[in-house]
């Protein structure tokens, strides 16, 4: 059951990063966005540049997600990503927090399960 859930969890994350990462680059070139982007979330991007590496990291990750390819990589450059996903729709966009819990969820479980990849990052 565990491991359905963990395939679950990595397609499930790698499909969304994939997609909001293809979906930023629409942002950048000043196309009509397939999913709304809210104003409060491009605020954060001030320097386009910025915007260009964030949504590259999420089109990488999310690949790599779903080819099933240095996962605890992925999960670990995702991380500071979702932390700030989440932040941002608590304190200053409330559309899609829902979606944002289920990251932390889905990408808490999946570090859960790839845990004996970072315990060296926890020994002394």
């Amino acid at each position: 059951m565990i491991k359905y859930f963990l395939a679950f969890s990595r397609i499930s994350l790698g499909l969304i990063f994939l997609i909001a990462g293809i979906n930023g680059y629409f942002v950048i070139l000043n196309l009509e966005p397939f999913i709304a982007t809210s104003p409060e979330a491009m605020a954060l991007f001030e320097f386009q540049y910025l915007l260009i590496f964030e949504k590259s990291l999420e089109v990488i990750c999310g690949l790599l997600l779903l080819i099933n390819r240095f996962v605890p990589l992925a999960l670990s450059i995702l991380s500071p990503i979702i932390v700030n996903i989440l932040l941002l729709h608590i304190f200053l966009d409330h559309s899609l927090l829902m979606l944002a819990i289920l990251l932390v969820i889905l990408h808490g479980f999946m570090l859960f399960c790839y845990r004996k990849n970072f315990i060296g990052i926890f020994e002394k």
